[in-house]
């Protein structure tokens, strides 16, 4: 029965372009994915074009699916493509008051776009990069979606206890490599002086 393929399975016939795995994907994640989007964007449009643009993306991009867990890997795909969304209705919001108003007022980035954007351009970013992808998978769940030990156990498929101990080592492992980009470069004395 086609139904019961697992989500790598699926991803493997949409990267060949099966339309009816694609929608397998869809009937099985659309509404955790609808839920969770709802919580961090009230414009309801907004969601729905979001969720569209993230299988949209998972139609043209199921071939870069490095394995594991395909709901980490669909959240993630969301969670970009709402920052992106809400980027560009305030850039056009802007646009539109810039054009009335005689002075543009400065707009400051929200605390979750100032971490996001940390997240992926900045130490840690690089930092999150050098973890093992199972890892920084729980990290992102637990800390940018803000998710409980339980939600993110549901959402990777893996028990409360490895969600548990994997943040743990994720955090030691984070630590140390955020202590490796940050500790500057250390230059040798040169021996003897002239």
């Amino acid at each position: 029965m086609r139904g019961d393929r697992d989500d790598g399975t699926l991803l493997r016939a949409v990267a060949k372009g099966d339309a009816e795995a694609l929608a397998l994907l869809y009937d099985r994640h659309a509404g955790w994915l609808l839920a969770r989007l709802t919580r961090r964007c009230p414009d309801p449009e907004t969601v729905r074009e979001v969720l569209q643009d993230t299988f949209v993306t998972v139609w043209r991009s199921a071939a870069t699916h490095q394995g594991g867990e395909a709901g980490g890997w669909l959240w993630v795909i969301a969670a970009r493509r709402l920052v992106d969304a809400q980027r560009a209705r305030a850039r056009t919001e802007r646009n539109d008051r810039a054009e009335v108003a005689y002075e543009p007022r400065p707009v400051t980035p929200s605390a979750e776009e100032r971490v996001l954007a940390g997240l992926e351009y900045g130490d840690v970013g690089a930092a999150l990069d050098r973890i093992s992808p199972e890892l920084r998978e729980v990290l992102r769940a637990t800390v940018v979606d803000g998710l409980t030990t339980r939600e993110t156990a549901q959402l990777l498929g893996i028990p409360e206890g490895t969600v548990k101990t994997r943040a743990m080592r994720a955090r030691k492992e984070l630590r140390a490599a955020l202590e490796r980009i940050a500790a500057p470069e250390r230059i040798a004395p040169t021996e003897g002086t002239a």
